[in-house]
């Protein structure tokens, strides 16, 4: 299972106790698209770097393809959606692995993309 940027933001937050756990059993990857959005903010401070790099360290990193630029651009062409959605998402269907992500919304309507928020069971 593949995580979405939210989830190792929320991961990091006190009051999302148990994700951490939950992710380090269910989830193995994230697209490097996560890396920028996550790691990128430019008010971060360095325990919270941290602390995002550690959530980081276990997963592999799944970088873009030919493909996945492919997919990408014809699911912006269906709908309205930000680069790093249709990214991620595209990363998703040419893996052929579920999202797990906080924000079901963005991307229910996407044919084929198995989307499960790990939140909706953790009670926050």
């Amino acid at each position: 299972m593949l995580a979405d940027s939210n989830l190792l933001i929320y991961a990091a937050k006190p009051e999302y106790a148990g994700l951490e756990a939950w992710m380090a059993e269910h989830v193995d990857s994230v697209s490097a698209v996560s890396l920028v959005e996550v790691l990128g903010y430019h008010r971060m401070t360095p325990e919270v770097l941290q602390l995002l790099t550690r959530l980081f360290a276990p997963l592999r990193v799944k970088y873009p393809t030919g493909l996945t630029f492919d997919m990408a651009i014809n699911l912006r062409q269906q709908r309205k959606m930000s680069v790093g959605d249709a990214l991620i998402a595209a990363t998703c269907l040419e893996h052929n692995e579920p999202l797990a992500t906080a924000n079901v919304d963005d991307f229910k309507w996407i044919a084929g993309l198995d989307v499960v928020n790990p939140l909706a069971n953790l009670g926050a």
